[in-house]
């Protein structure tokens, strides 16, 4: 199976030390993701409560979006190794409790993992540019200045006011969710001893992009998940999932 496709660092961590203090930085992304929401996130926030300086931040990171990038693959890992580690404990190659499996993980990481309310796979749109105001004078954002969604202190979204290094675009949720089917269709087909062909990745994908949008309604609907449309969800991969897998 291919791995999923990694954040652009602009430093990728070396020694344990610096990977240790990315990690506390995606930590604290998370936390505060759960207490301020996506818009209200900075980078310096995150660097104060993940207790390191804002040049470390910087130093992996050209702003906000893409430290949420970053937090987003590495809760796709997190969840790939949680359905690894329990179809691995299963044994037994069948198709619902495979489905079972890929469902139950992610609704448990739903309701208990910091941040993936809001960043689970993907990174939230940005806000809507207000209205111009009237007499102002128009031109786009320059380096240095703050885009929409980015907090003021610096952090241009797609490019960084220090260095004026362009910066990766983060993954939008609707190529986060090609990202998640294919990785899913890889565990589920290793499993299960079927082939990832076109046809199955297609199947995974419909089911990933369905499941996606219903269950976006079952957590609408109550903090924990509505229990009677998480069950509808799971009766919908059960019919249109299952008889591909087996």
């Amino acid at each position: 199976m291919d791995p999923v496709p990694q954040p652009s660092l602009r430093r990728t961590p070396v020694q344990q030390r610096s990977a240790e203090r990315l990690a506390r930085i995606l930590d604290a992304c998370a936390e505060l993701l759960d207490e301020t929401g996506y818009e209200q996130l900075s980078t310096r926030a995150v660097a104060a409560r993940a207790g390191v300086p804002i040049g470390s931040v910087y130093r992996f990171f050209g702003n906000k979006r893409a430290m949420a990038d970053a937090l987003a693959h590495r809760n796709l890992d997190r969840y790939a190794e949680r359905i690894g580690a329990r179809l691995a404990a299963a044994g037994r190659a069948d198709a619902y409790s495979a489905i079972d499996s890929v469902l139950d993980e992610y609704i448990a990481m739903k309701r208990t993992v910091p941040g993936f309310a809001l960043v689970d796979f993907g990174v939230p749109a940005p806000a809507p540019a207000p209205a111009p105001v009237a007499g102002a004078s128009g031109g786009e954002a320059t380096e240095g200045e703050a885009t929409e969604g980015e907090a003021a202190e610096g952090e241009a979204s797609g490019i960084e006011a220090t260095r004026g290094k362009a910066t990766p675009a983060a993954i939008p949720p609707a190529d986060a969710n090609h990202l998640v089917a294919d990785r899913l269709c890889g565990l589920l087909a290793t499993h299960l001893d079927r082939t990832a062909d076109d046809a199955l990745r297609r199947k995974v994908l419909v089911g990933v992009e369905a499941a996606d949008a219903l269950l976006q309604l079952a957590f609408r609907t109550a903090p924990s998940g509505d229990p009677a449309l998480i069950a509808e969800t799971r009766a919908l991969l059960y019919a249109y999932l299952a008889p591909s897998l087996s």
